[in-house]
């Protein structure tokens, strides 16, 4: 009995060096009708591109959704330096904005404390804050300009508002002055509603004053002005000093006193004039 042959599993087909041969010479094959008849050639190519071009669609996928992240990213990157610009641009022009604002109320504030020059006599000499004192039990301001420049300690300083206080130590470069608030600063002066003349004394409190051992024969009211003077030499005569805000009696020694609050906030300046002569 003869015996059948066993078939193969997988048939075998043409080998990949034929299909590549093949293909090959397709390829040549078409290259040479291309160059030779374009014309003939053409409606296959135009065929073959209908074809194939859903293909192509589907290959470029990857390609254009990465394209457009790349391009979301870039733009998103460049709003994003925009608005930092931006900020810093409108940041910086607030503090432009800001700091000219300041100049001219500056300005302005400095050009009125240089018309009360008009009537000094001679020369004064104009300074700016550096900073204040960091004694508590004291109220000192320190200026810009020293001996220098003529300054010298008794000297007084006022602002627009009016009397600030008293230069009391010097150096070649700058000055300290005594504010009229100060418990060591005396002031001599008189009542603008009836000339009575007195002695005001710094309370160690920012901006507050006192006139003591007043007696009931002294007219004094609250909203008094009271003014330099003159007396003693160191302020000149006329320059407003501290409005009165208060008038109480101490029954255990039988005087009374008087509570006054400066005129010339020297908180709100920078610029202050250091009086070196008299004024009209």
């Amino acid at each position: 009995m003869q015996r059948q042959g066993i078939r193969p599993l997988f048939r075998r087909g043409i080998s990949l060096e034929i299909k590549l041969f093949i293909a090959l010479l397709v390829a040549l094959i078409l290259l040479t009708c291309d160059a030779r008849f374009p014309n003939t050639v053409e409606p296959v190519r135009k065929l073959v591109s209908v074809v194939i071009y859903p293909f192509q669609r589907i290959v470029l996928i990857p390609r254009d959704i990465f394209q457009r992240i790349n391009n979301w990213f870039n733009a998103a990157n460049m709003i994003r330096r925009e608005n930092e610009l931006l900020q810093k641009q409108y940041i910086e022009m607030a503090q432009i904005t800001t700091r000219l604002s300041q100049l001219t109320a500056e300005n302005y504030k400095l050009r009125k404390l240089l018309g009360i020059t008009d009537v000094i006599k001679e020369s004064s000499i104009v300074v700016e804050i550096l900073y204040e004192s960091n004694n508590s039990f004291s109220q000192h301001l320190i200026f810009n300009k020293g001996s220098k420049v003529g300054v010298s300690p008794g000297m007084s300083v006022i602002s627009e508002g009016g009397v600030v206080g008293q230069i009391i130590r010097v150096t070649p470069v700058t000055s300290e002055a005594a504010l009229v608030s100060d418990h060591n600063v005396s002031v001599p002066v008189q009542i603008t509603r009836n000339g009575l003349r007195l002695i005001t004394f710094g309370l160690g409190i920012p901006g507050l004053l006192e006139v003591r051992y007043l007696t009931d024969n002294f007219d004094i009211k609250i909203d008094d002005l009271l003014v330099t003077s003159g007396i003693g030499g160191i302020f000149p005569v006329g320059l407003p000093v501290a409005k009165v805000i208060k008038v109480e009696k101490d029954h255990i020694s039988g005087y009374s006193r008087a509570i006054a609050e400066s005129v010339a906030h020297p908180e709100y300046y920078r610029h202050f004039i250091v009086l070196k002569i008299e004024i009209n």
